[in-house]
């Protein structure tokens, strides 16, 4: 009993740290070790390594040193939306959910990634469903977290 009891309060803890974390890898790489930079060139690419900026614990690797710079002379405007958590569940449920680094949207200048895997693409549902009606809803969710 008394291990199950302690089983709960770390498993409890852990989540409610999470909900506040950055969606990361467990060596706190963002969007799955994807090029946020490149995205906005509308492609999906695995970063390098050897080519890493990091802010506030969080690792963001890129594909090329040109995208790199970008990054450091402007990181708000390539950063995720919602800390890379899935933009649709964010919006339809207030749900930190993980992501497809290669199912992404960039509108009104700013990234969001989304969910596809299982026959579920959310990118498709945030369309479907109003994308804008989402995005403010996720907007009001994140920041009440």
């Amino acid at each position: 009993m008394r291990n199950l009891l302690l089983l709960f309060v770390v498993l409890t803890g852990t989540m409610g740290m999470a909900q506040q974390k950055i969606n990361t890898d467990r060596k706190g790489v963002a969007a799955e070790g994807y090029d946020v930079v490149a995205y906005f060139d509308n492609l999906a690419v695995k970063g390098k390594s050897e080519l890493k900026f990091t802010i506030d614990g969080v690792h963001y690797l890129f594909s090329a040193k040109e995208n790199l710079e970008k990054f450091e002379k402007n990181s708000e405007k390539y950063i995720p939306q919602y800390g890379g958590w899935c933009a649709y569940a964010m919006g339809s449920k207030n749900e930190l959910v993980a992501i497809d680094p290669k199912t992404f949207e960039i509108r009104n200048d700013k990234l969001y990634l989304f969910y596809n895997s299982w026959g579920i693409n959310t990118l498709d549902l945030w369309i479907e469903e109003g994308a804008e009606g989402l995005k403010s809803k996720a907007d009001s969710n994140w920041n009440n977290r």
